[in-house]
């Protein structure tokens, strides 16, 4: 077993024991088992299970109280609740405790930590591992969710490097490929290849469950549609604010999407079926592309 002294840090506190928050620390628990971690949750159940899984080794009723003496916190809240949870941390924060996070959206998250934080904003290292689930809560964490995917990291010119090189080590432990990505890019990519979905999934189903024969609807619903509507079963919280944080680049994607479903429903209501055709034959060639590929 190492020295101590060989750890990367000494004592993580994890703010927010949902799905992400502990599947991370149940993969560091793992691949240190020297490093104590703490946590806080403002539901007093998450705290209960955070104990019982193996999660965290101490659970407290306060933020401050969860991240004292600790060398790195891991914020995993949902992003509207950051600027606050910040403020809470920055009186009571280590001279060299360094901070990151699992939000889904960077620039807003950069802005407020760059706001709140003061000098201690160096420390801060902008995180977003690409895995998840439609489940959320403590029991839903596991281990292995990270094994084999990507994080992506959106350090900035202030961001100091002995911290990114922490937070790095630290997302590779749990079996993560980490990535350096601009933040702006980051948001753009993830509002077209993440947010755009979860919004296009959950308006679907609200929709046809609005109407009168919904149940006769539903009743016949399959495979397809299980596929399609799948993440509307995530947390609504998490997602409106993931949303409000990303609306520009969100609004274009939307823009872009109704160009689509209209050029849909000209080829439709002209009966041409070349341009269907077209369409599905360029989509699906893209699709089979994009999952036979590396990143598939």
């Amino acid at each position: 077993m190492p020295e101590s002294s060989a750890l990367p840090v000494s004592r993580i506190a994890l703010i927010g024991a949902g799905l992400i928050g502990g599947s991370w620390a149940l993969a560091i628990r793992a691949a240190y088992p020297q490093i104590q971690i703490t946590v806080y949750d403002q539901e007093p159940q998450h705290r209960i299970e955070a104990l019982q899984l193996g999660i965290a080794a101490y659970a407290f009723d306060t933020l401050e109280a969860a991240v004292h003496g600790t060398d790195l916190i891991i914020l995993a809240t949902p992003v509207g609740a950051f600027t606050s949870v910040l403020t809470q941390l920055a009186p009571v924060l280590g001279l060299n405790t360094v901070i990151t996070d699992v939000g889904s959206t960077k620039q807003g998250v950069i802005q407020a930590a760059k706001t709140v934080l003061g000098d201690a904003f160096a420390r801060f290292v902008p995180g977003h591992p690409i895995s998840g689930a439609e489940k959320s809560g403590p029991l839903a964490a596991h281990a292995d969710l990270f094994r084999g995917k990507r994080v992506v990291l959106t350090p900035v010119s202030e961001t100091d490097q002995g911290a990114s090189a922490k937070v790095k080590l630290l997302w590779e432990k749990t079996g993560a490929e980490v990535h350096i990505l601009d933040a702006a890019k980051h948001d753009e990519i993830f509002a077209a290849v993440s947010h755009l979905p979860h919004l296009l999934s959950y308006a679907l189903v609200e929709e046809l469950a609005a109407r009168p024969d919904a149940a006769l609807i539903f009743s016949y619903a399959a495979g397809g549609f299980r596929d399609f509507t799948r993440i509307a079963a995530s947390h609504p919280t998490m997602w409106r604010d993931i949303s409000l944080a990303n609306t520009e680049a969100l609004l274009k994607e939307l823009d872009a999407f109704s160009h689509k479903l209209a050029e849909l429903r000209s080829a439709l209501k002209s009966s041409d079926g070349a341009a269907l055709l077209g369409l599905f034959q360029r989509a699906q060639k893209a699709r089979t592309d994009w999952a036979n590929g590396p990143t598939g």
